[in-house]
C-alpha cells in the first residue's frame, strides 16, 4: 500500500476561504490519491464546505482552531497574539512530525516569521527564501526571492544563489546558469548589493553553478539561464505583473477574436491559455528551512489551490528538502 502524504493545511488563510481551500481539495483528488489533509479551522464552517463536496472521510481530519490571522496583519502581531490560529497550529504540527509538509494561503510574511520561530533553517542559512517555478520559452526557471524579504544584503542573495542552485538541480538535475535580476545588463549598473554580488559571483570558482551574470526583467521568459536571484520587494512585483498580464491577455484575446476565427482556433487558443495560466504554477516553497512549507497564491481560486497540493505532493515523495541540503555549497566571500 503507498505511503499517504500527510498535508496540514491553514485552511482559513487566504481569500475566500475555506471554500477554495476544500474546493481544492476536492480537484486534487484527480490527480493524486494518496494525499491525507489535517485541517486547521473552524470545524462548523470546514464541515459545511466538506460536505457540499462530498470529501470521503478518510482523506481527512479536522484540528478544531478559531483564531485566524488575517492578511493586514504585521507578522510580528500575529507572531506574538497568533499561536492559537490556523496557521501557528499547521506549522507546529509539522516541527511535531505529525505532517510531512505544511501548505498555507494565507498572510505571506506572518508564514515566515512563525516557520522561522518553529521550525529550524538548515545550517549556514540565515534568511529562508520564497521560490517557485517560472515557465519560459526551454522549461522552467527557479526564481527567488518572490516576497519573503523584503531587504537583503549580498550574504542573502548569495544564500539564495546556493539554494536556488541546489533547489534546480535536485529538481533537473543538471548544473542552472544563475542570473541576478537588474535593471540592466551592463556590470556597472544597480544598487550596491548588487554590484558587491556580482563582483563575488564573478570570481566564483564553485562548480554546482554557472554564473550568467544580470539578466533584465523582460528576458526572464526568454529560457537562456535557469536560475533567477532578486530580493523579495523586486521579485514580488515581477511575479504579480507576469500574473497580471498573463491574464489580461487571455481574457482580451477571447473578446478580439470574432465566432467564425474563435471556432477554428478554439484548440490553438485553449493551448496558449493553459500555458499562460498562472493558476498552474501556483505553490511556492520556503528553501531554507529544515521541514518543507508551502505558500499558495492568497487571492488563488479552487484550481490553483489544488496545483499549490500537487506541489506538497511532489515535494514529500521526492525528498525535496534532503536533495536540496545535499546540493548546498558555501559561496566564498
Amino acid at each position: 500500500m503507498e505511503k499517504k502524504v500527510n498535508i496540514a493545511v491553514d485552511a482559513m488563510g487566504g481569500d475566500n476561504s475555506p471554500k477554495k481551500i476544500i474546493e481544492g481539495i476536492n480537484i486534487s483528488l484527480k490527480e493524486n490519491k494518496d494525499n491525507y489533509f489535517i485541517l486547521f479551522g473552524k470545524e462548523n464552517i470546514l464541515r459545511q464546505e466538506i460536505k457540499k463536496n462530498k470529501l470521503p472521510e478518510s482523506i481527512y481530519e479536522i484540528v478544531d482552531t478559531q483564531d485566524i490571522i488575517l492578511d493586514k496583519e504585521s507578522p510580528l502581531t500575529a507572531a506574538k497574539r497568533g499561536k492559537e490560529s490556523s496557521m501557528w497550529k499547521s506549522i507546529e504540527s509539522l516541527k511535531n512530525k505529525k505532517a510531512d509538509i505544511c501548505l498555507s494561503a494565507g498572510n505571506t510574511g506572518a508564514l515566515l516569521v512563525i516557520s522561522r520561530l518553529l521550525l529550524n533553517t538548515i545550517q549556514g542559512i540565515s534568511k529562508p527564501a520564497l521560490a517557485a517555478l517560472w515557465p519560459n520559452n526551454k522549461n522552467m526557471n527557479v526564481v527567488l526571492d518572490l516576497g519573503a524579504n523584503i531587504e537583503c544584503n549580498e550574504k542573502n542573495l548569495l544564500d539564495f544563489v546556493s539554494m536556488g542552485s541546489a533547489l534546480y538541480k535536485a529538481l533537473f538535475e543538471n548544473i542552472p546558469k544563475v542570473a541576478l535580476l537588474n535593471v540592466g545588463s551592463e556590470e556597472h549598473k544597480g544598487n550596491e548589493v548588487l554590484k558587491k554580488t556580482f563582483l563575488i559571483l564573478k570570481n566564483n570558482n564553485k562548480n554546482n553553478f554557472e554564473f550568467s551574470g544580470y539578466i533584465e526583467g523582460n528576458h526572464i521568459m526568454d529560457g537562456n539561464v535557469d536560475v533567477i536571484i532578486t530580493d523579495g520587494f523586486t521579485g514580488n512585483i515581477a511575479l504579480k505583473t507576469a500574473e497580471g498580464t498573463a491574464n489580461f491577455i487571455t481574457k482580451n484575446l477571447k473578446k478580439s477574436l470574432n465566432k467564425f476565427s474563435l471556432l477554428f482556433s478554439y484548440f490553438s487558443l485553449k493551448r496558449f491559455k493553459e500555458k499562460l495560466d498562472p493558476r498552474k504554477y501556483n505553490g511556492a516553497i520556503f528553501v531554507g528551512l529544515q521541514n518543507p512549507v508551502v505558500k499558495s497564491h492568497g487571492s488563488t481560486d479552487a484550481i490553483g489551490f489544488a496545483h499549490s497540493i500537487n506541489v506538497c505532493n511532489k515535494i514529500v515523495k521526492s525528498n525535496l528538502i534532503d536533495k536540496i541540503k545535499l546540493h548546498l555549497i558555501n559561496i566564498d566571500t
